[in-house]
């Protein structure tokens, strides 16, 4: 039996098994697909294939299904994914030009890619902490208070204020916007702190407390928002699609339930434009019978502000289609994002 025509079977009986969730059996790939050999040697490629640990045979019938290790050898094969529709494009393109800031961008974009794969939708929110600053704004609200703006690279906006004891001097507001943006723009969030511990020194006496009280306040906004923070929908996909799991999927909620054990999986991930973990990949026994497929966005390194989206489902799912959803939101949220 030739490699090549092996990979055609394994295709056929993944096809055949997500669309119909049925065992697949010779005769219906025969009838099913132009494989051009006979229903004899058809059965000689499956049992080959099923010693080979590629399909398994769930019960007494005489279909098969694929395993965790045929899932992975036919999203390994795949050389091109399956397109989006024009619909489809559409839809990204409608929804997430439409968005006001990056909170309603990533609830736009979990949202959206649930509706696209039916499937449970996680967006990682890219990290302030490891965020290159765009710019800093600073504008002052009234004589003792100012607002002190905060732009990444990702399209993070972050807004602080600062109350001042003397009046603000407009001049002195411009040269510290001004300063600011030298020492910080372009710059990620940790690398800003010797400078900013330097700034006070640069301006006279009087006005030291008020840039003090600026830096303090970026730095202390860099704390509070280092955290990682994950957005999911898409969670009532999982009890359409029960059926899938063993037992129950009552693992697969409580992973979900347990954001850390989300990171975690996506930091594992490789820095693919798509990658994919099925079935037992995942190192967490809540997730044994799902796959998880997820890509980069905002960034090209977990130094530069990169985050990842992503979706989470059962083994027995349109891989091509998905995979192609996930890249094709991801490149058009970083577009969106790089501004």
């Amino acid at each position: 039996m030739s490699e090549e025509r092996r990979l055609e079977v394994l295709q056929a009986i993944v096809q055949d098994y997500v669309s119909t969730r049925e065992p697949v059996g010779s005769r219906v790939l025969v009838e099913r697909h132009a494989l051009g050999v006979s229903p004899a040697t058809i059965r000689n490629d499956m049992a080959a294939l099923e010693d080979a640990g590629y399909i398994a045979q769930p019960h007494t019938s005489a279909g098969r299904v694929p395993t965790d290790k045929g899932y992975r050898a036919f999203v390994d094969q795949i050389s091109t994914l399956k397109p989006l529709s024009v619909a489809e494009r559409h839809a990204i393109q409608e929804l997430l030009d439409h968005a006001v800031d990056l909170d309603d961008v990533v609830e736009r974009t979990v949202r959206l890619l649930a509706q696209l794969t039916h499937q449970v939708a996680v967006v990682q929110y890219p990290s302030l902490s490891r965020s290159a600053l765009r710019h800093l704004e600073l504008v002052p609200l009234s004589p003792h208070r100012l607002l002190v703006v905060i732009i990444t690279d990702a399209g993070r906006v972050e807004q602080r204020t600062v109350d001042t004891a003397a009046e603000i001097d407009p001049g002195i507001i411009a040269e510290l916007r001004a300063r600011l943006n030298v020492v910080s723009a372009g710059r990620r969030l940790k690398a800003i702190v010797g400078p900013l511990a330097g700034l006070p020194e640069q301006f006279a006496p009087e006005h030291r407390h008020l840039v003090e009280s600026v830096s303090q306040e970026l730095l202390d906004t860099l704390r509070e928002e280092s955290e990682e923070r994950l957005v999911m929908a898409g969670t009532a996909n999982l009890a359409r699609a029960d059926l899938d799991f063993t037992h129950t999927i009552g693992p697969v909620l409580e992973a979900l339930e347990e954001q850390v054990v989300l990171l975690k999986l996506f930091s594992e991930m490789e820095e693919d434009a798509v990658a994919v973990r099925i079935g037992t990949e995942n190192h967490h026994e809540g997730l044994v019978e799902a796959s998880i497929v997820a890509s980069t966005y905002g960034g090209t390194g977990p130094e530069e502000g990169v985050a990842r989206l992503g979706i989470l489902g059962p083994t027995r799912m349109d891989y091509p289609g998905t995979m192609a959803a996930v890249r094709a939101v991801a490149r058009y949220l970083s577009r969106i994002l790089a501004g």
